[in-house]
């Protein structure tokens, strides 16, 4: 039975894994390494933290990243959504979205964005299923192993929070 449960520092070692898998696929992030808890932890909301499981494994995690520290982009928030090798393909990936759209309403979020690669065409539908919309690409946004690469960016404004 699938369960999802906020993300805490004992779920690392598990959540680090399944980004890792995450990085040695080449098209989901820049990040060449998993940080240590303490580094990820600083840069990631402390709200909007969840793990996905299927008993007691772990199929997959979603966080948010603030755009800014500028209070007007309080509301504003980058997606980190990795899921377990074992587990991509089955439909995690868009119930973690889904989940991780609405805990974002709840925390007062209004605008959630995503970078994403263009060759990751699994991360880009499940994004426009979740209602993000192609806003473009950024073209050579950053080298990765000394290649230039693209990324799409995507965005969801909320129609709950922020629409007065």
């Amino acid at each position: 039975m699938i369960v999802f449960e906020k993300m805490g520092p004992h779920h690392w070692p598990e959540v680090k894994n399944i980004y890792e898998e995450g990085i040695d696929t080449g098209n989901a992030t820049f990040q060449q390494s998993a940080p240590a808890w303490e580094d990820w932890n600083k840069s990631h909301l402390e709200s909007c933290r969840i793990i996905v499981k299927d008993g007691d494994n772990i199929l997959g995690w979603a966080a948010l990243t603030p755009v800014s520290d500028r209070c007007v982009y309080a509301g504003v928030a980058e997606v980190s959504v990795y899921i377990n090798a074992t587990a991509r393909g089955k439909g995690v990936g868009k119930l973690l979205l889904k989940k991780l759209v609405q805990e974002s309403e709840d925390h007062n979020i209004w605008t959630l964005q995503a970078g994403i690669f263009p060759e990751n065409t699994a991360s880009i539908k499940i994004h426009e299923a979740c209602g993000f919309r192609l806003l473009g690409t950024r073209e050579k946004i950053g080298k990765m192993n000394g290649t230039w690469r693209d990324t799409i960016l995507m965005e969801r404004r909320s129609k709950k929070i922020g629409v007065d």
